[in-house]
């Protein structure tokens, strides 16, 4: 009885060593598929913690103008935590049904189950060891030239120290922590309730048709459409956004249902069609196609997904990265505005301050503009300008800056001659042409005399729909005098003539010259103009740009970055999809082989087969990217991004270089696919 014991105890000890031997093995022997898994984990922890770094790099809060890029990588870090789980677990799902079939031999030759549970705890322990390990280990290396890179695009000094963090450390270990520990209890899951013979099976039944095939197939088309006219219909106010995730949401929902019923249902058709599907090549891929329907659907719709991810985040990084001095210049034409009370200019005193100031640090003054400027709020209806309430906050309009500009300053400004008669205006418009051959201010009927195509106070362009702003140029002060007086009168002010008081007499200029010399120009000039003249306002413009470019930079920064990560969710999405079906059709391959189906038959049918399952899903998402490119448009015009032609040659050269992309994946995973057949 004693015997029997140590006998036991011995077994307990040469299980407990068996065990990981077993895992390790199994490891080593599913390379093909636990490699690249490996590889996915080592890469999202790499990431994850590159992220985490700069976040807890002391250094970044104490940079000026960081806050934008800080914010950035903290939504960035968030959303990275939100794609890398269910990526993970995706990935896993291919891992454990290549297993299966090992661990339903191990579980006949007399490993219980909880054995088994055991080795697959020493699996998943050594991979989540290797994967945070060797991630922290090359994001420790590469987190110093991904922050410069940061620094770079934000526009942040350079010259600073990034110190290693380990708090940073342990977030990634604790995030992957409970990642891999979803994936071992769902393999545990999976694994428990699964006999010996379904697990040595190693899931390779057919699935069952969809019920109901032709029904969902046209819901599919129903909810892609509605997800395309939402994209294409929305417009830019408060439901903009609810509007772009409800769109999202319908087109996954439209792909899925396309590509599950609406595939299966072309299959059939095709199916139908004797001359066609009684060819020995398409028999074979059309059947192939059948046979896995659900699933193959469902790797190609995360295909679709994620290759629409790829391109609108290239298009949209691209885009930013090319237009963000076009969207600069746009918001910020001078370096630096002066809002002066007209009753207290010094028109001498301010320019002599100006030569003196260029004198000091050497810049030159390319533009020096003044001019008076009213700004009056108001509705438009068409060609009526008018109060923009209503009788209630529910009629509300939209609403315009109107500025009243008198036609001596329009002529000083444009080096011009014109006049004006009785009753005449000028009317400029930033954004698209005002188009009318009158005006009609609170009443005042007024001809159009000419629409200038520019102005050099205030940029143009067509698309500026949401921030556009109107100049009324006017004979003199008594025609501006009777509008503002009319406009009071509409909008219940009663004091007109403080409101004429109020007019602002502006001072805008731009210099040209070294960057650091530059902007000590505009902070000497503006102290001095606060100080000396009382103004009301000074903006300092340079200081705008470079809060622009800390913000977009940072944009830019997590754009690349997750690029990188859709890129990387591709193609291992694609190659397990390739290994986990070329295990599935070996031994049917092997079959046609030994009934007389030549080797270069087998090739046809492969390529075929391949061909037709992978650009399905890229069709699919270059039409989604089209869609999505509309409401991508009206976003970016809200940051002033109106360069359409840029946006549309980004998405062209992206959708290129991403067919190029593709079509080596595809190449790629055709010879994978047909070595893992030829065995």
């Amino acid at each position: 009885m004693a015997m029997n014991k140590e006998q036991q105890t011995g077994k307990r000890i040469n299980m407990w060593k068996t065990l990981p031997q077993l895992a390790w093995k199994g490891m080593i022997k599913n390379k093909t598929v636990y490699y690249p898994y490996l590889g996915a984990g080592i890469f999202s922890a790499f990431t994850y913690f590159v992220f985490s770094s700069i976040l807890h790099n002391d250094i970044v809060a104490t940079l000026p103008k960081s806050g934008y890029a800080m914010v950035f990588l903290q939504i960035g870090r968030v959303l990275l935590g939100i794609i890398l789980i269910p990526f993970l677990f995706y990935t896993n799902s291919f891992l454990i049904k290549r297993r299966k079939k090992e661990i339903g031999l191990y579980n006949i030759l007399g490993l219980e189950k909880k054995h088994i549970g055991m080795m697959m705890f020493v699996e998943s322990a050594i991979t989540y060891g290797v994967a945070v390990a060797a991630g922290v280990i090359s994001g420790a290396v590469l987190s110093k030239l991904l922050f410069l890179l940061l620094l770079r695009m934000t526009g942040l000094p350079v010259d600073v120290e990034f110190t290693f963090s380990f708090s940073a450390v342990l977030e990634t270990a604790i995030f992957f922590f409970w990642v891999y520990v979803i994936n071992f209890f769902a393999d545990l899951i999976q694994i428990g309730k699964a006999r010996p013979s379904d697990l040595l099976a190693g899931g390779k039944k057919g699935e069952k048709e969809p019920k109901l095939l032709w029904l969902w197939a046209l819901l599919g088309a129903v909810v892609l459409g509605e997800g395309y006219w939402l994209a294409v219909k929305s417009e830019v106010d408060s439901m903009i956004f609810i509007n772009f995730f409800l769109a999202v949401f319908l087109v996954v929902g439209g792909t899925y249902f396309l590509f599950t019923s609406g595939s299966v249902a072309c299959l059939k058709l095709l199916k139908k069609s004797k001359g066609f599907y009684y060819k020995p090549s398409n028999f074979i891929t059309v059947s192939g196609m059948l046979y896995r329907m659900k699933k193959s659907a469902a790797s190609l719709v995360n295909i679709c997904i994620f290759s629409t991810m790829v391109m609108i985040t290239l298009v949209c990084t691209s885009s930013l990265y090319l237009g963000l001095d076009g969207m600069m210049d746009f918001n910020f034409p001078f370096d630096a505005d002066v809002f002066l009370q007209k009753i207290r200019v010094t028109e001498g005193e301010i320019e002599k301050k100006v030569q003196e100031l260029e004198g000091k640090y050497g810049v030159e003054i390319e533009d020096y503009l003044t001019y008076e400027r009213i700004s009056l709020t108001c509705g438009k209806d068409g060609k009526n300008f008018m109060a923009p309430y209503g009788a209630s906050d529910t009629d509300k309009m939209k609403s315009y800056e109107v500025n009243l500009l008198l036609l001596e300053d329009y002529n000083r400004i444009e080096g011009e001659k014109s006049e004006l008669g009785e009753g005449e205006v000028f009317i400029f418009s930033s954004g698209e042409d005002y188009g009318y051959d009158e005006v009609v201010f609170f009443g005042n009927e007024l001809k159009v005399k000419e629409e200038p195509e520019e102005l050099k106070i205030a940029p143009k362009s067509e698309n500026n729909q949401q921030q556009g702003e109107f100049f009324l140029i006017v004979k003199d002060g008594g025609v501006k005098e009777m509008l503002v007086k009319d406009w009071a009168k509409a909008n219940g002010v009663e004091d007109v003539a403080g409101l004429l008081d109020d007019c602002y007499q502006m001072v805008r200029l731009r210099v040209s010259g070294e960057e650091k010399d530059r902007e000590a120009f505009i902070r000497e000039f503006g102290d001095w103009c606060q100080k000396d003249l009382g103004c009301i306002r000074f903006e300092d413009n340079l200081d705008w740009r470079s809060d622009w470019k800390a913000m977009y930079g940072g944009l830019l920064f997590i754009g690349i970055l997750f690029s990188i990560v859709f890129v990387m969710c591709l193609l291992l999405i694609m190659y397990y999809k390739q290994i986990a079906e070329g295990y599935e059709d070996q031994n049917a391959f092997s079959i046609m082989q030994k009934v007389g189906m030549s080797d270069k038959e087998i090739k046809g049918t492969i390529h075929r087969q391949i061909l037709l399952v992978f650009f399905v899903p890229v069709v699919g998402a270059v039409v989604h990217t089209c869609a999505g490119l509309v409401m991508v448009a009206k976003l970016f015009a809200v940051l002033s991004f109106f360069d359409t032609g840029l946006l549309i040659g980004c998405a062209a050269v992206v959708a290129a270089v991403f067919a190029v992309f593709y079509g080596g994946s595809y190449v790629a995973t055709a010879k994978t696919y047909y070595r893992i057949i030829s065995r």
